[in-house]
């Protein structure tokens, strides 16, 4: 489809516009100058241009706030103050190691029988470090904690608990900042949980440098697992795996 967008040419019909319009454009946008976003509002009657600070090309994903304030403005003639919703939490992501393959092995009765196991294992040791589920995917759980011991030793309980299902699992975690969305969280905390746990072994807890700070005089050993780079992340990342007793 990308040939066929790159050859659509709405310049003529620019001038036949009639309605109010904002033309909301990021001075970084990776994909489309300034200039071209100027040239609209410009051969629209009447439009109003904005740019704001930024590389985003969609401005419905992060940072969005400042691109819904400015449509909230046109739309209703005053900038609402949005409140930043955000809070300092531990996040935990989960999978089991190898679950296509044995999912394959087992059949789809029985593999989903284990995943009802998995599922009320994890979901215990959740409730006993008081974690919260925020969502599963398929074999994986995403979970928060306001206390980031806890959150490690629930990681390490859910290890351990479902080895006697004859499955093993891999866990990441990081703590941040993260902003709430109803249920949800979301923010570049969640994304670094998540690319920690992508780079998890079996039986690998593995968390940021960040939580292994958060952690010392706890009791608590790490192995060193070396600097990495966490797709989408900015700069390098130290991670460290916690050490099986």
């Amino acid at each position: 489809m990308m040939p066929l967008v790159a050859e659509m040419d709405v310049r003529a019909l620019l001038p036949a516009i009639r309605v109010p319009t904002l033309v909301v454009h990021h001075t970084d946008d990776a994909a489309i100058p300034p200039e071209w976003g100027k040239y609209v509002a410009d051969h629209i009657s009447g439009a109003k241009y904005v740019e704001l600070p930024g590389r985003n090309w969609h401005h419905g994903v992060e940072p969005w706030r400042a691109s819904f304030q400015e449509v909230a403005e046109f739309l209703t003639g005053q900038q609402p103050d949005v409140a930043d919703d955000r809070v300092l939490a531990t996040v935990l992501f989960t999978d089991i190691v190898d679950s296509t393959r044995r999912a394959a092995e087992i059949g789809d009765r029985d593999w989903h029988a284990l995943l009802d196991a998995h599922d009320a294992v994890v979901r215990a040791q959740l409730a006993r470090f008081r974690g919260r589920e925020v969502n599963t995917s398929g074999d994986g759980f995403f979970a928060m904690f306001d206390g980031p011991q806890r959150a490690i030793r629930c990681a390490v309980s859910i290890r351990d608990a479902v080895q006697a299902l004859g499955i093993e699992v891999r866990a990441g975690l990081h703590t941040g900042e993260c902003e709430v969305r109803g249920d949800d969280i979301g923010g570049i905390a969640v994304h670094i949980g998540a690319r920690v746990s992508a780079l998890a072994g079996p039986n690998d807890v593995l968390v940021s440098s960040t939580l292994r700070d958060l952690v010392i005089g706890s009791g608590l050993e790490f192995e060193e697992r070396g600097v990495h780079d966490l797709k989408g992340v900015p700069g390098e990342w130290r991670l460290f795996a916690v050490a099986s007793p």
